[in-house]
Formats: structure tokens, C-alpha cells, sequence
């Protein structure tokens, strides 16, 4: 019940304010988040994930009277979209006002801003009186965490204050866009798809980093985009076609150089592999599912002590974009496309 968790959240804000920090859930995935105007306070963040000085934080807010307080000049075409997809699992990035810890937006001048729909997080955020900066709760370079019991180890000891909120509902971070006159680029790809922004603005581009590679020394605005992500140990390979049976033809020629190998499959395919440990993912005819389970998955990959993980894709339309540029990043970019 929402009321076992009222005490906790007052606690917690309690945590937020004096600058500690906190392990919360969102209706994506668990954040880390400290008071996003304390340079001291997100400087922890960084810290506790050992994440990369340059890879900037999410600030979360609880309603539109907080936006004033971190960002500036704010377009027609912006406010369109934050009343389209706020509160939800959507983040901007807009010009950024002074006040804001340096460390949240590693000393840029635009700041990613999102409204969460999940209430324990609206509620702390709303109670603490302050935007929070979060980003995924896991150590970096680790699939983020979706249900407490999966990061609770790696980081009981490097936060202030826990609330458990249960398993989060979609499992992937936020999308990420950036508008420029009245074009919508998307930086990092999440629930809400392109085909949904569209409905708001013709003009939706896809960025080219969100199935490829960066650039050396190229700047970024979003998380999520930069460094190894989302990866196990184990190192993986990911197969994609739209033939399926090449999928499945190309997965088992792989699987023979090895002797252990992992295939996370879809459930279509299961039948293909009984000679090798598997682990299904769920249906590509639910890619809901898929999102919702994958890095609980990665998670569980080194627990096989295979030598190769391999991978089947989804077509990388929709949400499925979401779910390879999350792969791609965990398979650090050894990807087929047959």
C-alpha cells in the first residue's frame, strides 16, 4: 500500500535536503538522486555510481512551478511537448539557469529536465521542495536497476536513505530529445517513441548515436549515450535480422565456436536452442514485456559463468529502438545485422 511508504518518503526528503542521498523508484527505473542545487550533494552521485565527470544527470521535478528554478527561454514548441508527455517517462533538454549544481550538467549550459509519473517519486521530489538530479541507480556501466533486490547490494552502502517501491513498471530509462527551432531530436530512445512525438511535431529526427558510436572527445547532452552501458562481464554479441530464421541460423553458427555459451531469446524462437542454456526475454509480439524484463535479465547473464553471451535484436522500430540501443550498448557494440 502507497500509505506504508509516507514516513519513508518524509525521511527521505529529509535526506535530500540536508544533501545526502537516495535510492528511489520511478515508473523507468530506480534513480540515485541528491539535491540537484548542492554541488556538494550531486557530487556524491557521481561518487557512488563511479560515473564519468562528462556524462550529465537528469533533473526531476514534481510540477510546472519548479521549472523556472532551472531552466530558461523555453520554446512554444517545448512547452507542447511537456504537456503532451509530463509526467511520464520523457526528458528535455532546455537552456539551463544559474543556480544548478555544476556537476549535474557537467558545466554545460543546457540541463535534461523530466517530470516523473510515479508517485513515491513525485512525492519525495514534491515533499524535499527541491528538483532532484537522478540518474539510474546501478554502478556505472551496469544495467540499471529495476526492482530493488538487483542493485540493493551494490549500493546499500553508498547511499543515505532507501525507499522499495516494488518492481518499476516499464524498465527502461526516459527518452531523451532536444528541440531545436522546430525540429525534435531524439538523443536517447525510450517508451515514448518517435512515432508518438510525431503526433505532436512533424519534425522528429533520430540521432545517429542512438545505434551508433560517438565520436572521440564529442560532447554530450543526454546520459546514456557516451560510455559502456548497461553491460554484464560476460562479454555478449547481438544478431538481428528481419528473417528470423537467420537469426536463429547466424545465433547457433556463433554458438559453436564456444563451449558455454548463454542465448537470450525470444520466446518465437526458444525451440531453437535447447542444446544451450537459454533464457527467454519474452514475446516480440510484446515489446512492453521485453522492456520491462531485459536489464533484470543482463543482470542475471554472469551468474552463467558462460564465455559468450549472444543476444537476439528486435526490429528497432517504435520501442523496440529503445530496447536495441539499450542492447547495442550492453554487447558494447558487437552487433550483427544480417
Amino acid at each position: 500500500m502507497y500509505e506504508n511508504h509516507l514516513n519513508n518518503i518524509i525521511e527521505a526528503s529529509k535526506v535530500i535536503q540536508s544533501g545526502g542521498l537516495v535510492l528511489f523508484p520511478t515508473e523507468t527505473v530506480y534513480g540515485i538522486g541528491a539535491n540537484a542545487l548542492k554541488d556538494d550533494a550531486v557530487e556524491k552521485i557521481f561518487e557512488a555510481k563511479g560515473r564519468a565527470q562528462d556524462n550529465p544527470l537528469i533533473l526531476h521535478i514534481s510540477d510546472m512551478d519548479m521549472l523556472p528554478m532551472i531552466a530558461k527561454n523555453i520554446s512554444e514548441l517545448e512547452y507542447r511537448l511537456m504537456d503532451a508527455f509530463w509526467p511520464g517517462p520523457f526528458t528535455i533538454i532546455l537552456n539551463k539557469k544559474p543556480g544548478i549544481a555544476k556537476a549535474a550538467t557537467c558545466g554545460g549550459d543546457t540541463v535534461g529536465v523530466r517530470m516523473p509519473n510515479n508517485k513515491i517519486a513525485h512525492d519525495l521530489i514534491k515533499c524535499a521542495n527541491v528538483p532532484i538530479a537522478a540518474p539510474s541507480a546501478n554502478i556505472s556501466g551496469r544495467p540499471s536497476g529495476t526492482k530493488l533486490e538487483d542493485i540493493l547490494e551494490e549500493l546499500r552502502d553508498k547511499v543515505n536513505y532507501i525507499i522499495d517501491g516494488g518492481e518499476c513498471d516499464i524498465g527502461l530509462e526516459s527518452t531523451v530529445v532536444r528541440v531545436t527551432g522546430d525540429e525534435v531530436k531524439i538523443l536517447r530512445p525510450g517508451k515514448i517513441t518517435k512515432e508518438d512525438i510525431q503526433k505532436i511535431v512533424d519534425d522528429v529526427e533520430v540521432d545517429k548515436n542512438v545505434m551508433g558510436q560517438l565520436e572521440e572527445g564529442e560532447r554530450v547532452l543526454s546520459p546514456g549515450m557516451k560510455y559502456r552501458h548497461y553491460a554484464p562481464n560476460t562479454k555478449c554479441t547481438l544478431v538481428y535480422s528481419e528473417d528470423s530464421d537467420k537469426i536463429v541460423k547466424e545465433i547457433l553458427k556463433i554458438a559453436k565456436q564456444y563451449k558455454k555459451v548463454l542465448i537470450l531469446t525470444s520466446d518465437e524462437n526458444a525451440d531453437n536452442y535447447k542444446e544451450y542454456e537459454c533464457i527467454k526475454v519474452g514475446s516480440n509480439k510484446n515489446l512492453p514485456q521485453i522492456s520491462h524484463n531485459i536489464f533484470s535479465i543482463l543482470r542475471k547473464i554472469d551468474s552463467y559463468h558462460v564465455e559468450k553471451a549472444i543476444i537476439e535484436g528486435v526490429k528497432p522500430e517504435g520501442l523496440g529502438l529503445a530496447i536495441m540501443n539499450r542492447l547495442i550498448r550492453a554487447c558494447e557494440h558487437d552487433y550483427l545485422q544480417l
